[in-house]
């Protein structure tokens, strides 16, 4: 506990290398048998402080969170769907590979950081909705964004996070609209 808030205390120097965020390069959604699936980029560079983290074993956790709300002219608008999926970046320092996983779900191995991190840039097909979920020839709102979640990293991590802008990596919210056929 000693030697992780001492690596914790280490990364609170702040590192004119900032990344900008995350980017959403491109996003839709498509229908398919299981339900309605997410397709997106998103373009993204760790700063220094954050490869650091993962270089000595702290795990990164990135929330991707989807909102599908329906205009009413009478009320606010209906939330029809509201998902999020947790992708696990980290390494393990007894095989010097990283890892990637979706809490809940499965875990890759990679060789190097870029290919960890190109499961969250081009992440599989997500089905955020069932078919049964959207009303046929409706046209929703689609929301969608990634960040750094820090509700998932250690206490100490969690309180130098607050004091320090290289843990602060997020999108800003995309829309787009989606008629369901």
């Amino acid at each position: 506990m000693l030697a992780a808030l001492f690596l914790a205390l280490s990364f609170v120097h702040v590192c004119a290398c900032a990344s900008e965020g995350i980017d959403i390069a491109q996003a839709h959604l498509e229908s398919s048998d299981e339900g309605y699936r997410l397709s997106a980029t998103f373009s993204f560079e760790l700063n220094r402080t954050l490869e650091d983290a993962i270089n000595h074993g702290i795990p990164l956790y990135f929330t991707t969170q989807v909102e599908m709300t329906r205009p009413r002219w009478w009320w606010f608008d209906e939330t029809a769907i509201s998902a999020q999926r947790t992708v696990t970046i980290s390494k393990n320092l007894l095989t010097n590979e990283f890892q990637a996983s979706v809490i809940g779900g499965i875990q890759r191995s990679f060789h190097t950081l870029e290919e960890a991190l190109a499961v969250l840039r081009r992440p599989s097909r997500w089905v955020v909705a069932e078919r049964s979920a959207l009303k046929s020839g409706t046209t929703y709102n689609v929301a969608l964004r990634m960040r750094l979640d820090l509700d998932y990293v250690s206490a100490p991590i969690h309180i130098i996070s607050y004091n320090n802008s290289d843990w602060r990596l997020a999108s800003d919210w995309k829309n787009f609209p989606f008629k369901v056929e």
